[in-house]
């Protein structure tokens, strides 16, 4: 954990709840319709060494504003020795200078104990932004993080849908994703299902 113990409310800032996933070209398996003994098929172009595309997001929130969801994403591939699978220290900087600026104030980010996150480079360039707050949830408390919620429900609205190439995938994430963004009722469900109390924030 870095800064102090102070809460978002007393540096007016956003309180933000970041989360990584992935996604590769092979749809997430989901329910559909289909006649009565003929299971459905879904054809599919992506393999084990297919490009995947990386998502980070975060949910900001913060008292008498509508929540927020800022994200970005990163192509890459699961193979080779100059691979770069997702997200690194820079990728992560640019995200948190993005809401940053879009969100207009000082940010208290909480995330989870990846390697990145906890890196000395990353600890390097929180140091040099004075407008961020970084907090590190417990190990293996997914449940305590809104953002989870934003991949599972992405995910749902991604099956049975086949993508021939990144770029389509790429497309269809951000739609989705931004259809997300619209719905602050729906964030405000996906922070109230972790069940923190955000109200002494």
């Amino acid at each position: 954990m870095t800064g102090d113990k102070r809460t978002a409310g007393d540096l007016g800032a956003w309180l933000c709840f970041e989360d990584e996933s992935g996604q590769g070209l092979r749809p997430p398996k989901g329910r559909t319709w289909g006649w009565r003994g003929h299971t459905p098929v879904v054809r599919v172009t992506g393999g084990s060494n297919s490009p995947r595309l990386s998502l980070a997001a975060l949910i900001a929130v913060k008292p008498g504003q509508a929540p927020r969801l800022v994200y970005r994403t990163h192509t890459g591939c699961k193979h080779g020795k100059d691979q770069h699978k997702g997200f690194a220290e820079a990728d992560y900087a640019r995200l948190l200078d993005a809401a940053h600026q879009q969100l207009g104030g000082p940010l208290v980010v909480v995330w989870d104990n990846l390697n990145t996150h906890v890196s000395r480079a990353m600890t390097g360039l929180i140091a040099t932004r004075p407008w961020l707050t970084v907090f590190r949830l417990p190990p293996y408390a997914p449940e305590l993080n809104p953002a989870e919620a934003v991949w599972s429900h992405l995910k749902r609205s991604l099956a049975n849908l086949t993508k021939h190439n990144i770029t389509e995938l790429t497309t269809l994430v951000k739609t989705r994703l931004r259809r997300i963004q619209y719905q602050p009722g729906l964030l405000d469900g996906f922070l109230a299902k972790t069940g923190l109390d955000l109200t002494s924030m």
